[in-house]
């Protein structure tokens, strides 16, 4: 699948077998995420897709980018705070959207299987984990 731009003038549709899932570096390695569009590491918006397996977690971390998070499919599990808590999870069932102000800190959990997430946000796009001891990327 090309992705699509947000500076080109043409219609364009992804169909869902055409998405492209990829690995992400701050992410679990089962986790993996889908550029749809635009250029997500640079300033301007994009929409990414999120896939976490059956009991992956997200430990806590923040985006500096404001971001609309849309449920795909699955049940979406998500928390805020600076330490997993499961007390603290909400569950979001397909067609809901959340809205999550910058700077949040907040964790996610695929506790009863496999979620898809879409996100709405203007980029760069940014992951940083509260302790740096969860980010894949030191290890």
């Amino acid at each position: 699948m090309a992705t699509h731009y947000v500076d080109q003038d043409v219609f364009k549709s992804v169909l869902q077998e055409d998405i492209d899932w990829q690995p992400f570096p701050g992410f679990p390695p089962a986790a993996r995420l889908a550029v749809m569009v635009g250029r997500p590491p640079e300033p301007g918006p994009y929409v990414v897709r999120v896939r976490l397996p059956a009991g992956e977690r997200l430990m806590p971390h923040r985006h500096h980018e404001d971001r609309v998070y849309t449920v795909i499919s699955g049940v979406f599990y998500i928390g805020r705070g600076e330490v997993f808590d499961e007390t603290k999870l909400q569950a979001y069932p397909p067609g809901a959207v959340i809205v999550l102000p910058g700077g949040t800190a907040h964790f996610h959990w695929a506790k009863s299987g496999e979620y898809v997430t879409q996100v709405t946000a203007t980029g760069p796009i940014s992951l940083e984990y509260v302790d740096p001891r969860d980010d894949p990327r030191q290890t």
